[in-house]
């Protein structure tokens, strides 16, 4: 993996946290838009963990 690919991942994977722990406070952890969010982040997370290993 790129250098720079994983820094651009790295980065999508901090800002989709941010907004996953906003929306949670907004609307709580069990809202659908939050848990919508956090499969986003998991997608992302499993995307820099196969590419990493």
């Amino acid at each position: 993996m790129s250098f720079l690919y994983q820094n651009t991942l790295l980065i999508l994977i901090g800002i989709k946290r941010q907004d996953m722990y906003r929306k949670a406070k907004e609307l709580g952890y069990t809202h659908p838009i939050v848990v919508s969010v956090s499969q986003e982040l998991d997608h992302l997370l499993n995307r820099y963990q196969n590419e990493v290993s």
